[in-house]
């Protein structure tokens, strides 16, 4: 059935979405612009123009294949009589609306031949500034958008080659475009949008909101939520609620796959529920330009090729879609949501069990390319369980209150709630949304630690786990009742792949030269009487 949203709004209260997952949906913002009975009519209704979507190759198989048919004011192809060249700061800025939008060569300002670098140390970050300086990253004061602002932490791999993954942080206080609504205003000259032509974007909000516009329709996607934007989608991303306060700015993590696109984990034994429930995921309904001086205003397409920017002007917003239907399509979902399942008797299982989104790929069979795991408000379950017995014979029969009798069930007191020590032949890299974590609780008033907003990298097979701070209260914590861990919201993006540094996650200010000092308080205890 197609949704009609007749608003045509970018009003974030008043924004419709599609419930599911994989799902075929169809959306129309005018009514009757959805074709009916066939995907590709000679006569398109209301003189629109038919264009397919293409996310796997027309041969996929049928449970993989994702394609979705827009219907548009005007097609893609419209415009591209101005050529794409690459940007590269100023001498390769691009003209559009009489300014020049300064953006760098390479995406995530890291140049994959020279910037990147093979290093096994754990490492850890403190909250991206938005003004990073570095010795190859000088402090600027301009107004930065969303593209502006996003730096290469670690990837691997090679686009090209749809291979391997990348992982990067934002920080910026501009938005890229007046289309979205909420105080778009171009950001340093003009309208701008992007499209990734290297794989599948997986955007998580760590402060402030944002409005991401695509060509399938408008999502507003708040910190604790998260949003993937699939390879070819053309895109914007502005910021809601955005001032001159200089501390006012929005950060983030991106995760981008190279290959295939992201799908839910399979649950096995766990059975037909849990995790990331199916109805929790939301996708934009169609919404276009109805307004002519936005709808033909002149803009900027920036296109991620090979891990190079190229831009091009373009004479019209490229927002233009009434309708569509299909499978490939921009998604939203709030962490939460997820349903987590834990233990209940003694220890706990692996984190594998909080995966809220996977990609296939991996080195093996079974092993994915990127898993996409919180740690989020749950039961920590094991403990004593005490139990209450009333005789409710004599209570209801007799009108008689005994006194209530308890006994105790302790199912276990002997687990060390924290993650364990660890050796891992995937890549681990953790960010944190709010709170703490509690493997790595920053002492108040203390200097670093794993803070919001920051992040910690534990590469294959370098050894990691909770810090001293961590580890030893939690030793002594006699772990008698359940305990509700609610103090904050971390995630990590796992990698099969074994990935290179970037000079900018080397050099940057926030980076924690000592990390692994945190480690240095687990001295032997070996050998004391067994308790």
């Amino acid at each position: 059935m197609a949704e009609t949203t007749n608003e045509n709004t970018t009003t974030s209260s008043a924004l419709k979405y599609h419930a599911g997952f994989g799902n075929h949906f169809e959306s129309e913002a005018y009514a009757g612009a959805l074709p009916q009975g066939r995907n590709n009519p000679r006569i398109v209704p209301h003189g629109l123009y038919t264009e397919q979507l293409s996310g796997t190759a027309f041969t996929a198989p049928r449970n993989e294949n994702r394609r979705t048919w827009l219907y548009r004011v005007q097609p893609s192809a419209s415009g591209t009589s101005h050529s794409f060249h690459p940007c590269g700061g100023g001498g390769g800025a691009i003209t559009a609306s009489s300014s020049e939008i300064s953006l760098p060569e390479s995406f995530g300002r890291a140049d994959w031949s020279n910037d990147m670098k093979l290093d096994p140390n754990p490492m850890r970050w403190g909250a991206t500034p938005l003004h990073p300086s570095t010795s190859s990253f000088p402090k600027s004061k301009k107004n930065i958008n969303f593209i502006q602002g996003i730096h290469t932490l670690l990837g691997s791999g090679d686009p090209t080659c749809k291979s391997g993954i990348g992982i990067y942080v934002y920080a910026c206080n501009s938005s890229m475009a007046a289309t979205a609504g909420d105080g778009g205003d171009g950001g340093n000259g003009g309208d701008m949008h992007m499209y990734n032509s290297d794989g599948d974007f997986l955007i998580v909000p760590q402060h402030m909101t944002l409005m991401v516009q695509t060509e399938l329709g408008v999502m507003t996607v708040m910190p604790g939520e998260i949003c993937v934007i699939p390879r070819g989608v053309v895109f914007t991303v502005n910021i809601m609620g955005i001032n001159d306060d200089e501390e006012n700015f929005a950060r983030g993590y991106i995760l981008e796959i190279f290959r295939g696109h992201f799908q839910l984990p399979e649950i096995g034994v766990i059975g037909s529920n849990g995790l990331a429930n199916v109805r929790d995921f939301l996708h934009p309904v169609a919404h276009y330009e109805s307004d002519e001086a936005i709808a033909n205003k002149a803009c900027t397409i920036v296109n991620k090729f090979g891990q190079q920017l190229f831009a091009r002007k373009n004479p019209h917003s490229p927002y233009n879609v009434v309708a569509w239907h299909g499978n490939y399509l921009p998604f939203k979902y709030d962490l939460r949501k997820f349903c987590a399942v834990n233990s209940v008797t003694y220890d706990h299982p692996d984190p594998s069990i909080y995966t809220v989104l996977t990609a296939k790929g991996g080195d093996e069979d079974g092993t994915a390319l990127a898993d996409f795991v919180i740690f989020p408000p749950r039961i920590m379950a094991t403990g004593e369980i005490r139990l209450f017995l009333i005789d409710f014979w004599m209570r209801i029969v007799l009108n008689y209150s005994p006194p209530i009798l308890s006994f105790s069930l302790l199912l276990d007191a002997n687990t060390f709630r924290p993650p364990w020590f660890h050796r891992n032949v995937m890549t681990e890299f953790m960010g944190l949304i709010y709170g703490e974590y509690d493997a790595k609780k920053t002492k108040s008033g203390a200097a670093g630690g794993f803070v919001p907003g920051g992040a910690s990298l534990h590469p294959i097979m370098t050894p990691h786990g909770p810090d001293a701070g961590s580890y030893f209260p939690n030793v002594t914590n006699p772990c008698d009742k359940p305990t509700k861990l609610d103090g904050g919201l971390a995630f990590m993006f796992e990698s099969s792949a074994m990935c290179r540094v970037s000079r900018y996650a080397l050099e940057c200010e926030q980076r924690e030269v000592d990390y692994a000092s945190c480690w240095d308080g687990l001295v032997g205890t070996f050998p004391r009487p067994h308790v």
